[in-house]
């Protein structure tokens, strides 16, 4: 017994350290990140930061503006999920309820590695194959636009939604589908008014991780969307070059002198962009604690 009761003592000491470590590695990040970001507002304004609409960094005199760089971001994330949202929400309820349990069992895995390819590999592609097309397609100047960003984004989003939904429709008790076609529902009736509605907390949840997924990509939206810091107009800016706030770090922090202004602001679009995954993420598990609850 005593050495029972010490495995079990040690094996609780060894998780509460390693969840120990994971909050304090969380909070030296806050810590590091937040304190380079807030140094900018020493010598440029927080409203001016929130509203200019310029990001001209080596200009005379400097333009710090989070607004075009943010709503650049916004655009391309909304895009993302416009696409991503239906496609991966029918994908998992074929899956879940219409495919053949074998087809299911080799659909299931194959989506899930695809979450697994490195971003570069999806912009690689989509700037050699996809932006060629959206060209042609559209007859516009350059197929590096919002919509070709927001589609790589909503295909990277894609494994994520399809597999939390799928989970979500598949932990529906069999009990309420049974009771929906015994009381004279089709089995399509039954999918859409009773499956889909008692999962739809977890498929919320999937939703918001995938929006996560899209806000914080850096690799494949600096390939693919021109990275030109300008508000887009709507629906025009759909197919125009824009700049997110991730690709902006990506491609002036290597090159910027530390310590500066410069600096500084990076560090606090990093800020913002933390703050903004963080309430995401916040959301999502909200959802899917609620979810687990339902059921």
């Amino acid at each position: 017994m005593l050495n029972r009761y010490l495995k079990e003592k040690g094996i609780e000491s060894i998780l509460f350290a390693a969840g120990a470590v994971a909050i304090v590695v969380l909070f030296l990040l806050c810590i590091f990140l937040f304190r380079d970001g807030i140094l900018l507002f020493e010598n440029y304004p927080f409203g001016e930061f929130l509203t200019d609409t310029k990001w001209f960094p080596t200009a005379d005199p400097e333009h710090f503006g989070l607004l075009p760089l943010f709503l650049g971001s916004l655009i391309v994330t909304v895009g993302a999920i416009l696409f991503s949202v239906p496609l991966g929400i029918a994908s998992a309820i074929y899956i879940s309820e219409l495919a053949n349990p074998k087809i299911a069992n080799f659909l299931k895995p194959v989506t899930e590695i695809l979450a697994g390819i490195p971003s570069v590999v999806y912009g690689f592609f989509g700037l050699v194959i996809l932006v060629p097309v959206v060209q042609k397609t559209l007859g516009i100047p350059t197929g590096q636009t919002a919509l070709t960003g927001s589609i790589m984004l909503g295909i990277m989003a894609l494994p994520t939604i399809i597999s939390i939904s799928e989970d979500a429709i598949s932990s529906v008790p069999r009990s309420i589908k049974e009771g929906s076609l015994a009381l004279g529902s089709t089995r399509w009736q039954t999918i859409y008014k009773v499956t889909v509605p008692a999962a739809l907390s977890g498929i919320s949840a999937a939703v918001m991780l995938g929006i996560g997924r899209a806000i914080g990509e850096t690799m494949t939206v600096m390939m693919v969307t021109g990275n030109s810091a300008v508000i887009p107009g709507f629906p025009s800016g759909l197919f125009a070059p824009v700049r997110t706030m991730t690709a902006t770090i990506a491609l002036e922090m290597g090159e910027v002198p530390q310590g500066s202004d410069h600096f500084h602001a990076l560090f606090a679009i990093g800020s913002v962009l933390f703050i903004t995954t963080f309430i995401i993420n916040i959301i999502a598990n909200y959802i899917k604690r609620r979810y687990r609850f339902n059921l």
